[in-house]
């Protein structure tokens, strides 16, 4: 197996694109936010001391979306044509989903990835003065569409 973000000399490189035809491209991407049955509370109260938690977290993580080259090196600058960001509250915590899509050369996996990410570490940072042990647990990417690969939905565990 090669992995195209190796050169040669086994250097990290970004994979060139320029060959590629755009195409329409979505990712969707699931993480979750463990916390205390307090701040579960406190979250569907609207009570939680730094204000509306699920506003910030749905911002934070459209703008993660947008500025995953800045975070990952390897990462193609792309136009994110559309990025939504859906914060549950669930009896154990907070559930984040978010869709990217765009018309691109590559594809969108990493955006929305790194949108959950972000969306969850915002939660964190509301919380974390009602519940220092909140954790992240279980980002990971959902189903992707378009490309050379195609479609891949992850299988039903």
């Amino acid at each position: 197996m090669t992995f195209t973000h190796l050169d040669a000399a086994g250097h990290a490189r970004m994979v060139d694109v320029t060959e590629k035809q755009p195409t329409v491209r979505s990712a969707t991407a699931h993480g979750f936010v463990r916390c205390a049955p307090t701040v579960v509370e406190a979250l569907r109260d609207g009570t939680t001391p730094k204000g509306d938690v699920l506003a910030v977290a749905r911002i934070s993580g459209i703008q993660a979306a947008k500025r995953t080259p800045e975070l990952l090196p390897l990462a193609h600058v792309i136009g994110v044509h559309g990025a939504s960001v859906d914060v549950t509250i669930v009896d154990e915590g907070v559930e984040i989903e978010a869709t990217v899509r765009t018309a691109d050369r590559t594809g969108v996996e990493m955006e929305a990835l790194t949108a959950v990410a972000v969306a969850a570490l915002a939660v964190v940072d509301m919380v974390k003065g009602l519940d220092k042990a909140t954790s992240i647990e279980q980002v990971h990417l959902v189903r992707k569409t378009g490309g050379k690969s195609g479609d891949w939905p992850r299988e039903e565990s």
